[in-house]
């Protein structure tokens, strides 16, 4: 499968199966609305909704653009993103790994911003590195905490634990804060970092 329309409506349909089959009524959105493709309620009380942005790659890719859009904060604590990544054959089943948006902004900061400032590499290389920001990549190696975590969606984002890996903590203490979080960081990162 080429077509990145029809790979993200393959990842799209496969959340909306996974989330259907939990026991949430679900709703693809229409084109254009920020930060969701999918809107979900429990069919049971007390009814919670959740907004999901799906994100998918194909078999033998395992990274997923995070634009800047995508690092936007989030505007309500029911937020999440599913990345997808496709089996290798159209009938293997996907990966999925369940992230809270504001997981996924600070994720995609600290893995861009030590891409281009690590301290490891030469200097010739890091003169290189001008890819901005909106180019920003996760692999499925930074979100393994995350596969299979559709039990977080029942809860408010900012009751999620941060899953990122252990170097991330580390890395996050020297690259900082995401800009949009300068004014008001969420309550997770300064325990976190």
């Amino acid at each position: 499968m080429n077509d990145t329309k029809l790979i993200g409506s393959a990842g799209e349909h496969w959340v909306c199966s996974v989330l259907a089959a939990q026991g949430w009524a679900v709703a693809l959105t229409r084109d254009g609305l920020a930060h969701s493709d999918i809107l979900a309620v429990q069919s049971q009380p007390p009814r919670l909704m959740i907004e999901v942005q799906v994100k998918t790659a194909s078999h033998g890719t395992s990274t997923w653009r995070v634009n800047r859009k995508a690092q936007e904060e989030a505007l309500s604590p029911r937020e999440w993103f599913v990345f997808v990544l496709l089996g290798e054959r159209p009938w293997d089943a996907p990966r999925g790994f369940v992230v809270p948006r504001d997981h996924v902004a600070a994720a995609a900061h600290i893995a861009w911003t030590n891409w281009r400032t690590d301290p490891e590499v030469s200097e010739e290389t890091l003169k290189k590195r001008n890819t901005p920001i909106d180019q920003a990549r996760l692999h499925d190696y930074d979100l393994l905490g995350y596969q299979d975590r559709w039990d977080l969606l029942c809860e408010p984002t900012s009751n999620a634990p941060v899953l990122l890996p252990p170097h991330f903590r580390t890395l996050a203490g020297r690259v900082g804060l995401p800009d949009q979080w300068k004014l008001n960081p969420p309550e997770w990162w300064e325990s976190w970092v």
